[in-house]
Order: C-alpha cells, then structure tokens, then sequence
C-alpha cells in the first residue's frame, strides 16, 4: 500500500465516500491534496486498479466510492497510529489460553543467529521453547492492536542450507511474574489469535500451567 494512497482515501473519506458515491471534481481533490490535476487523475486510476476505489461517470460528472478494500486499509492505518495518538494507555492486556503447538520453537530459539540477538536486544538468553497461547474473544482487539505497539526487531539470518525469517519482539509480562517477550515471526506459521512467549525460564513450570490454563500477558507501552 502506497502512503499516497492511505493519504487520499483519507482525503476521500473527508469527503464521506465511505458509505456512497460522491461527485468528485478531479481539480478539487488535486487542490486538496496539493497536486497537480494530471497527477490527482493518475492516482485515483491507480486506486482504482488496485480496488482501493470505486469510480462511474455521468457525462462529465464523475463520483468515487471507497471499496471494503480501501476501508480496511484505513482501518488499518488506524490501528497502527491509535497506541501512538493515546499514549496515556500504558499497557496492553490479553488474556490467553495455553496449548501445545507445533514443536518448532525449541529448533528455532535455539539458534545462535537468533539468541545472540535476542541476549543483546532484549537481554535475555530464552530458554529453548515457546510459550503457545491462544487469545480469547474478549482479548482479540488487544492482540490487533499489539501490532501497533513499539517492537524490537529481530533480524533474519542465512545459513548453508537456507534462509530464516526476522521477526518483532514485544517486551512483555507473563503471569504477573515472569518477563520475557512476545515474539511474532514475519513468517507466522499460526493465525492472528496465537501468539508465542520467549523468557529465560521454562514459562510451564515457573508458572505451573498445563493446556487449557489461562494466563495473563501484559505489555507496556514504551518508546
């Protein structure tokens, strides 16, 4: 998604083509967005070829709509800069249910391309494994909203054999005692209600939880 795009579907939404079509002067919108005529034309062709907008014309009247597409990606640019335009919120809390995953933590935590990044960017050694948690209903809007949360950023790596993914690293506190990390992988092998936990203890046994326990993961707001 081009951030020239993001910024005329905000202009367009202004303008409440978000529910239906609006008569839109082309003229106008350059003005309004400090363009060119030529170059307003060109972008909302280019939107439209992307499914961002919907356009028809009436002779020489012309009306734009903002398709489901080019809502969510408003949307979405609203989930990223909310943590930032609240900052008195200075903590997210999700509540999560734990199960066995796939067994794949323990190989890839273990890995020094890995751990060496994670002891100097978060400055622990992880024990080798992961923290499977499964996020409730009641806690989904939180997860989304995780990823508008300042991150640390975990590099990929390359080795003989392949390539690894980076991934982002979110400070966090497990159960109230514990800190460690949400870890979520560029390359996610689960879906958006899973996420998993790195901390330099054994998080089952510290905490003594078993599947289908819950337990609470609280991440602070920093920058």
């Amino acid at each position: 998604m081009k951030a020239s795009h993001l910024v005329t579907l905000y202009r367009l939404a202004e303008l409440g083509a978000f529910g239906n079509h609006v008569v839109l002067s082309t003229g106008a919108l350059a003005r309004g967005l400090g363009l060119s005529q030529q170059t307003a034309s060109r972008r909302l062709i280019e939107m439209e070829k992307h499914g961002l907008i919907e356009r028809s014309t009436d002779g020489r009247v012309q009306k734009v709509r903002i398709t489901k597409d080019g809502l969510n990606s408003l949307t979405e640019m609203y989930r990223v800069l909310k943590p930032v335009l609240e900052p008195s919120k200075k903590e997210l809390v999700m509540n999560a249910a734990v199960f066995s995953g796939l067994s794949e933590g323990s190989y890839y935590v273990s890995m020094e391309g890995y751990r060496k990044q994670f002891r100097s960017k978060l400055g622990f050694d992880p024990f080798p494994g992961t923290l499977n948690l499964r996020v409730g209903k009641d806690s989904m809007r939180q997860r989304r909203e995780l990823e508008g949360y300042p991150f640390v950023g975990i590099d990929g790596f390359a080795d003989k054999e392949r390539t690894y993914g980076g991934a982002k690293c979110y400070p966090a506190t497990v159960g109230g005692k514990v800190k460690g990390a949400v870890i979520v992988p560029i390359r996610a092998h689960y879906g958006e209600d899973v996420i998993e936990i790195i901390a330099p203890e054994s998080l089952r046994k510290r905490l003594r939880l078993k599947d289908g326990d819950t337990v609470e993961v609280r991440v602070p707001f920093e920058r």
